[in-house]
């Protein structure tokens, strides 16, 4: 069977209902979606991915990449039975990570975007969108592995591709210039690390590089509210993470929406009022309760969403 079938298999397979009443996750003016990194517990290809989206009604997604570029066919970036982690590779096995990464490279400069098309294609006819793309690429690419990167982000229909924040300013420039280059903003997220100039020069750099604000960890970062950066810097984001966490003087605590200092009510009304455009993407990190799931859990998230909105 090959994609373009697969794609169309994979559709007719979601629910009736699904396919009837699709998916609307936009509350009050404010499109929120999800980045799929939430249902990383679960089996995450890219059909599997799109049934969690419709079950759930999110119609915006920020979409990993290994979802993606496993569609297109791309062969394993980690050979079958290597360990994960931090752990020292024999001379062997570091052969074969070195090979493994040159057969993903040559079939990365090789793939036709078409397949990419399709899948944007299977996405939007059941009402998903997939806004933004977070692919992996690094400093020591290519500048062909770069085009190909927002050349996929075109493909899929994205807006902007997202990557964690780097203080290499070489390399924000090239991203920069690269996004300039393919109309596709490119989106820094944060983690802790940062404080209210950590983008500065970036944004100097091109117009192209923005803000992927995770309201969560920089509310922890900063032990305040993000809302005055909000303000300060809305014509530079591009999306933002949703989590509620305690700040790091309190520990940092991940915890289920409304527990921590993460003030989300507030930060959504602010987008309503202010009509901010870009979308807030329900990141969910906190731990599972006994007996509850990550699906459970995701809807308790847009709940809380469309009732900060109403």
């Amino acid at each position: 069977m090959n994609r373009r079938h697969f794609a169309k298999a994979a559709l007719a397979a979601l629910p009736a209902s699904s396919l009837l009443a699709k998916p609307n996750s936009k509350f009050g003016g404010v499109q929120i979606g999800a980045i799929t990194y939430c249902f990383r517990s679960l089996p995450s290809s890219a059909p599997e991915l799109l049934k969690y989206c419709t079950d759930l009604g999110i119609s915006s997604i920020e979409l990993m990449g290994d979802a993606a570029e496993n569609f297109a066919g791309a062969p394993q970036s980690r050979p079958a039975g290597f360990p994960g982690g931090r752990r020292q590779l024999t001379p062997e096995q570091q052969a074969a990570m070195k090979k493994a990464a040159e057969e993903r490279k040559a079939w990365r400069l090789s793939v036709p975007m078409q397949k990419y098309k399709d899948l944007r294609k299977m996405y939007n006819a059941a009402g998903v969108n997939i806004e933004i793309v977070k692919l992996s690429f690094g400093p020591n690419m290519s500048n062909e592995e770069y085009d190909y990167v927002f050349n996929v982000a075109n493909a899929l229909g994205s807006h902007s591709v997202t990557l964690e924040l780097p203080t290499d300013e070489k390399f924000t420039q090239l991203l920069g210039d690269f996004g300039a280059k393919h109309k596709v903003y490119v989106g820094y997220h944060n983690h802790t690390q940062v404080n209210a100039s950590s983008w500065e020069r970036a944004l100097a750099q091109s117009r192209y590089n923005s803000i992927n604000l995770d309201i969560g960890h920089f509310t922890a970062a900063i032990n305040g509210s993000p809302v005055p950066f909000i303000k300060a810097n809305a014509s530079r984001i591009s999306s933002f993470h949703l989590k509620d966490r305690k700040y790091m003087s309190d520990g940092g605590a991940n915890l289920p929406w409304g527990q921590g200092a993460t003030p989300i009510k507030e930060v959504l009304q602010l987008m309503k009022k202010e009509k901010y455009k870009w979308p807030a993407n329900v990141e969910f990190e906190y731990a599972l309760g006994e007996g509850s799931t990550v699906m459970a859990e995701m809807k308790k998230c847009l709940d809380f969403c469309k009732d900060a909105l109403a």
